[in-house]
C-alpha cells in the first residue's frame, strides 16, 4: 500500500509540471469545457485505469511506463477528434507541442544529472566514501551526526535519494549489532537529505522546477539555508540522547576510487556552474547548460578511454559515458512522458481547472503553504508544489520560499513522505520501518515548525 501511494503521488507530481505549459499554450476561454462530455469522461476513465495498473505493478509485473504511455496516446487521440470536429485543431497542436517541449526539457536535464551520478558511482566515489566512514573508528553518536551532516550537504548536489542510500549503507555496515543506532540514523539521514535538498535548485525535483519556471531566482534559494539547518538539527538533538554509546569495530578494506573520479566530480561542478550562468545571465533554459556539461563529460570519457585503447589490460581506465547513459532507469523516464502527456490532456479537458484555486481561496498564503507541506508527507511534494505553480497565487518571494521549504521538508514527517524514506525502508528492511519513523515523528514535527519559524523571522523582509 505504501509503495502504491508513493507511486501514484510521484507520477502525478511530475505530470503536473506540464500544466503551466498547457495553460499558456492556448487561451483557456477559447477551449470547450469537456468535463461533462463523453470525451472528457472517457479520458478521465483511461487515466484512472492506467494508474490502477501502475499501482498493481508489483503483482502484475507490468512495467509502469506501459499503461500510461498507451493512455496518453488514446487521450490525445480523443481530444484531437473532438477538437477537430469543433474546428479547434490549431489549439490542440499548440498545446500538445508545448506539453512535449516541457517533457523534453525535463528528460534531458534529468538524463545529464543521472549520468553524472551514475558515472561517480561507477568510478567508486560513493564506495570510497562509505569505506572511509566505516573504517574511521568514530563512535555511534559521532557517526550519527557525521552521516546526517554529509547527507545535508551532499543532497543539494546529488539527489536526496542517492545521498540517503549512500549514508544508509554506512549505517548498516557499522550498526549491524545496534538496531537502535541504525533506526535513529536512518531517520536522521532522511530528515537531513530532505532538508539539504530544500535550499538548492539541484536538491529536489520541486526546487528544480521552481527555478526552471523563474518563480525564485537561483541565489534566493539560499535564504532557506538556515531554516533548513534548523529543520535538520532540532530533530537530531532530540534523538541524540537515545543513541547508544560506544563505538563499532572498524572493519573492511579500503576502497580506492578508479581513475578519473575526481575529474568527473569537478566536471559535475562545472556543469552546475554553467547551467546557473546560462539561465541567470543569458536567460537560456537550464537544460542547455546541462547538455553542454554532458558534452564535456563525453570529451573526458574519450580522454580516459585513450589509456585503455593503448593498453587493454588497464581495465580501470575503461570508462564509456554512453554505457552510463544506457544504464539509466528508462522505464521511469518513459513513465514521466506518459504521465505528463496524460495530465496535459486532462488540463485541456478542463478537469484540472476545477481545483486550481480551491486551497488559496479558502486559506491565507502562510497557512496554505504550511498545510501543503504537511500534506506532502502523504501525497508527495512534487504534485503539491506544481499545483501551487499552476494556480500561481499572488504571493511575494517570501511565500514562494516558504512553500519551497515546506514541500521540501514536509516529506520527512512520515517515512513514506519522500523518495529517500521509501528507499531506506527497502534498504534497511525490518529495521527502519514506517512505525519506527512514526515513533519519532514528534521530533521531526518540532524540526518542521522550527524551520518555518526561522524562515518567517530571518526572511521577514521578503514577505
Amino acid at each position: 500500500m505504501r509503495v502504491a501511494m508513493r507511486c501514484v503521488a510521484a507520477v502525478w507530481g511530475l505530470a503536473l509540471t506540464v500544466l503551466p505549459g498547457v495553460v499558456f499554450a492556448a487561451d483557456p476561454a477559447a477551449l470547450p469545457d469537456l468535463t461533462g462530455h463523453w470525451v472528457g469522461l472517457v479520458g478521465l476513465g483511461l487515466f484512472v485505469l492506467a494508474y490502477a495498473l501502475v499501482i498493481a505493478e508489483e503483482s502484475t509485473h507490468l512495467r509502469k511506463s506501459k499503461p500510461v504511455v498507451v493512455a496518453a496516446g488514446l487521450m490525445w487521440t480523443l481530444l484531437a477528434v473532438e477538437l477537430a470536429r469543433r474546428g479547434q485543431s490549431d489549439a490542440l497542436t499548440a498545446a500538445v507541442r508545448h506539453v512535449f517541449l516541457e517533457y523534453a526539457e525535463l528528460l534531458l536535464f534529468l538524463l545529464v544529472a543521472m549520468t553524472y551520478v551514475n558515472a561517480l558511482e561507477e568510478r567508486r566515489v560513493f564506495d570510497a566514501l562509505r569505506s572511509k566512514l566505516v573504517r574511521s573508528g568514530f563512535g555511534y553518536r559521532a557517526l550519527f551526526w557525521l552521516t546526517g551532516i554529509l547527507a545535508f550537504f551532499l543532497s543539494p548536489v546529488a539527489d536526496n535519494m542517492t545521498t540517503a542510500l549512500v549514508m544508509c549503507a554506512v549505517v548498516l555496515a557499522v550498526g549491524r549489532d545496534q538496531p537502535r543506532f541504525t533506526t535513529l540514523s536512518c531517520i536522521n539521514i532522511v530528515v537531513a537529505a530532505n532538508a539539504g535538498g530544500a535550499f538548492s535548485p539541484f536538491g529536489d525535483i520541486t526546487t528544480l522546477m521552481v527555478w526552471q519556471k523563474g518563480v525564485v531566482p537561483f541565489a534566493d534559494f539560499f535564504h532557506l539555508f538556515l531554516p533548513a539547518v534548523a529543520t535538520f538539527v532540532i530533530p537530531a538533538l532530540l534523538m541524540h540522547p537515545a543513541l547508544p554509546s560506544g563505538a563499532p569495530n572498524a572493519r573492511g578494506a579500503a576502497v580506492v576510487m578508479l581513475p578519473g573520479a575526481l575529474g568527473i566530480a569537478a566536471l559535475f561542478g562545472v556543469t552546475i556552474a554553467i547551467t546557473v550562468t546560462f539561465h541567470s545571465a543569458l536567460h537560456l533554459p537550464p537544460v542547455i547548460g546541462m547538455m553542454s556539461g554532458l558534452g564535456l563529460l563525453q570529451l573526458y570519457s574519450y580522454t580516459l578511454r585513450s589509456h585503455y585503447r593503448r593498453d587493454p589490460t588497464r581495465t580501470e581506465w575503461n570508462f564509456d559515458v554512453f554505457e552510463r547513459i544506457s544504464r539509466l532507469e528508462w522505464d521511469t523516464l518513459l513513465f514521466f512522458y506518459g504521465v505528463m502527456m496524460c495530465v496535459g490532456a486532462l488540463g485541456l479537458l478542463g478537469y484540472l481547472s476545477l481545483t486550481s484555486h480551491l486551497l488559496y481561496d479558502q486559506l491565507g498564503p502562510t497557512s496554505a503553504n504550511i498545510a501543503i507541506g504537511v500534506l506532502s508527507a502523504i501525497f508527495d511534494n512534487i504534485p503539491l508544489m506544481f499545483a501551487v505553480l499552476t494556480m500561481n497565487p499572488d504571493m511575494g518571494l517570501g511565500q514562494w520560499l516558504l512553500i519551497t521549504l515546506t514541500t521540501g521538508i514536509g516529506g520527512s514527517l512520515l517515512s513514506i513522505g519522500s523518495a529517500a524514506g521509501v528507499a531506506l525502508m527497502g534498504q534497511a528492511r525490518g529495521i527502519y520501518t514506517f512505525s519506527a519513523h512514526l515513533r519519532w515523528s514528534w521530533a521531526v514535527v518540532a524540526g518542521y515548525a522550527a524551520g518555518i519559524l526561522v524562515h518567517l523571522w530571518l526572511n521577514a523582509d521578503l514577505f
